[in-house]
């Protein structure tokens, strides 16, 4: 009986079926809002026309969409964007994608256009261009969810593949491939702190210190408690003669770091480079000094003429009692410029109390040496004219007297005496530099 009534039900329920109508179901198609900055410029009738085509797009009728489209014309700012989607829909991805560009050549910032493009992209796997879509739309709207994550996902599966390609170029030797595939990397991560070193490394090994440190740059702004990558930057400003910038860092390492001689090594070279030198103590008590000596004074014009005076080629002299000196450096440098001598001996003397008239050889070697530098000096009194009481022309020192007072640098008293035995004042030198640093400006 069972068997009897199952056969004579299942031809009616075949009947039954084929008489039903079969829709479609509408496809997995994200169809974002109209934006209200737009739709609020339409008249009610186009507003009405627009919204009608949007509740059709989005429950998948195509069709029916492109039938209300064609009354809203080509000047609606929708018309492109709703053919787009109407032809997504109706299966047509490459005439969904020329309606989708030709809506963004008009409205370039609609979103709407790049939700379209990026579904076509994604569905023929060129996940590339998605990409680049889902940024857009991302770039308008940064936390928009949908966007969001199909951006991630391209973007984590994309770095690591680039970056395992990479790595095997890098393994391998083959430095262009490997700078080439790191630098797609930060096509799709450009945060990555992995790409940002490896490329660094290759760069510096091609001797392109200024792209290398652009990479560096990046990483220590990302990682800027990691001591390792602020080394590598330091480092590399240093070997791009960057040495400003690399001084201030290594002076954070050394305070992250004290007792690391490496630094400290380098921190040293950088201040030798640049002319810096610590400052002792004594340095700063010159100003008080009743009498000055030959090493205050060569402190004081080692440090005050710094960035002008140069170097000057060849070996430095001999001079065998400085290493107690504190001002060693800048005895050295003095001596070397021929500024201050160095008697016959080989002795500087550095706590020999200078005179009057040994300032004023002194200061005369300085112009000299600016001169050299090319700095102009102008005679102020024609040395002719110039009368000294207590100094004969045949005194050793009466020449260099005479132009230092031509120079109006230093001077003798109403009755033209100068006093050439008396010593000198730290307060007087410093007032004697002030003078010649005024007049090379």
């Amino acid at each position: 009986m069972v068997k009897k009534i199952f056969f004579i039900f299942l031809p009616l329920t075949l009947l039954l079926c084929s008489c039903a109508t079969y829709q479609t179901p509408a496809p997995s198609l994200y169809i974002g809002n109209l934006p209200p900055s737009i739709v609020s410029e339409l008249s009610l009738d186009e507003r009405i026309l627009t919204e009608e085509v949007w509740k059709n797009l989005k429950e998948g009728k195509g069709n029916k969409a492109k039938k209300i489209i064609s009354k809203l014309g080509s000047e609606s700012p929708f018309y492109y964007v709703g053919l787009g989607y109407v032809y997504y829909l109706l299966n047509d991805r490459r005439a969904a994608e020329e309606f989708f560009k030709a809506s963004l050549r008009d409205y370039p910032n609609m979103t709407l256009n790049h939700f379209g493009l990026a579904q076509i992209y994604q569905e023929i796997g060129d996940e590339e261009l998605a990409f680049v879509e889902y940024r857009e739309i991302l770039k308008r709207e940064p936390e928009n969810p949908w966007a969001k994550s199909k951006y991630e996902n391209i973007k984590i599966r994309k770095t690591g593949e680039t970056l395992s390609e990479a790595n095997s170029f890098l393994a391998s030797g083959n430095l262009e491939r490997s700078k080439a595939a790191f630098l797609k990397a930060l096509y799709y991560s450009p945060m990555s702190t992995e790409a940002h070193l490896n490329l660094a490394n290759i760069y510096k090994k091609e001797k392109n210190y200024q792209t290398a440190l652009v990479h560096l740059k990046t990483a220590c702004f990302n990682e800027p408690e990691n001591v390792e990558i602020q080394k590598d930057y330091a480092e590399t400003l240093f070997m791009a003669g960057e040495n400003k910038k690399s001084l201030d860092i290594y002076e954070k390492l050394n305070e992250l770091e004290p007792g690391n001689k490496k630094i400290e090594e380098r921190l040293q070279t950088i201040k030798n480079r640049l002319g810096i030198y610590e400052l002792p103590s004594q340095y700063n008590s010159i100003q008080f000094s009743e009498a000055v000596s030959k090493e205050e004074m060569a402190a004081l014009i080692g440090i005050r003429f710094k960035n002008i005076l140069k170097e000057t080629p060849g070996k430095p002299p001999i001079i065998i009692d400085i290493s107690t000196s504190w001002a060693s450096n800048f005895i050295l440098k003095t001596a070397s410029l021929g500024i201050i001598d160095v008697y016959p001996n080989h002795t500087f003397q550095p706590k020999k109390i200078i005179t009057r008239a040994e300032m004023a050889e002194i200061l005369l070697s300085l112009i000299d040496r600016l001169k050299k530098e090319g700095y102009n000096f102008i005679q102020q009194i024609p040395p002719e004219k110039i009368q000294i009481s207590d100094v004969s022309p045949d005194n050793y020192y009466y020449q260099p007297i005479v132009l230092i007072i031509s120079y109006d640098i230093m001077t003798f008293s109403l009755d033209k005496i100068f006093n050439p035995d008396l010593p000198v004042s730290g307060h007087e030198c410093i007032k004697f530099l002030n003078i010649i640093e005024a007049l090379i400006k």
